[in-house]
């Protein structure tokens, strides 16, 4: 399988990971990616357009300070970015995390819609074809444990709230050991809805390991198949790592369908790097 990793300039000294796939904006194919020093936790989310094999920043492109791993979707045909903010303190100053979605207002700049609720990310969005929104969950906790991916569905965003997040209906789709996020939600011929999301787990020397997966989910029966593991670290070149336990990490930041049974995956990877990688379309399988 041809896979490369992702040229950035723009930013000495720090890394980009955990990107989008490419997208429209503006009149240009972008990317948005996670954009921060080695050292440190401290993101922002800014956009880049290829130039000569190299992703360099968008000029007077808005970016997203504070914002953590991007996702992309469109609703009502204008585009909604997403991120995790990070640090958040709530209650007694403890620090957590949060997802923000900004929609792209006429005038070209973004503008906050929606939060998630604290301590939930890889909250994702899918327009129906009946105007309906699929939301896409991940609680933790007393409820998700180590992470699960829950849905409802919406007439408009207007109606999601943070219990209604919260209460989402959960898929069983991997063991208690081990955890799982939606990263991209697609449309697919059937009417089924194909997920992108990684799996992840601890070996016993306490490293991650986190691999692409891909599902699909049946709306009209509330039913899901299982996830299968489509991309791992190893099928993209060696690099660089944020931390040695790290290393094993891919996080799935979206795939395009390129059609005859093709696709490309980009992701993050080793939470210091992207990159991409073609393999066969893996949700062809669920729209025969």
């Amino acid at each position: 399988m041809n896979s490369s990793k992702l040229t950035f300039s723009g930013f000495p000294d720090h890394d980009v990971y955990n990107i989008t796939a490419p997208f429209q904006w503006n009149k240009k194919k972008v990317i948005a990616g996670r954009v921060e020093r080695r050292e440190q936790e401290l993101s922002e989310i800014v956009l880049f357009d290829e130039f000569e094999g190299v992703w360099r920043p968008v000029k007077q492109a808005p970016t997203f300070p504070g914002l953590q791993d991007p996702c992309i979707t469109k609703i009502d045909n204008r585009l909604i970015l997403g991120g995790v903010r990070f640090p958040l303190r709530i209650g007694n100053n403890e620090k957590c995390w949060q997802m923000e979605f900004f929609r792209e207002e006429e005038n070209g700049k973004f503008e906050k819609i929606l939060t998630g609720p604290p301590k939930m990310k890889d909250v994702r969005f899918l327009e129906l074809p009946d105007g309906r929104i699929l939301c896409l969950t991940r609680p933790q906790g007393q409820k998700g444990g180590r992470g699960k991916i829950g849905f409802c569905l919406v007439d408009s965003l207007n109606q999601l709230s943070h219990e209604l997040i919260e209460n989402a209906t959960l898929l069983d789709l991997c063991p208690e050991e081990k955890w799982v996020g939606a990263n991209e939600a697609h449309l697919l011929r059937n009417g089924k809805v194909g997920v992108l999301g990684h799996i992840a787990e601890f070996c016993q020397k306490g490293d991650r390991h986190y691999f692409s997966m891909a599902f699909s989910i049946d709306l009209k029966l509330g039913t899901s198949t299982k996830p299968e593991i489509i991309a791992k670290r190893k099928d993209f070149p060696k690099g660089e790592t944020k931390r040695p336990d790290l290393i094993d990490v891919i996080f799935s930041g979206g795939i395009r369908r390129l059609g005859n049974g093709r696709s490309r995956l980009y992701a993050g990877l080793s939470d210091a790097e992207a990159g991409f990688l073609d393999l066969p379309d893996p949700f062809d399988k669920f729209e025969s």
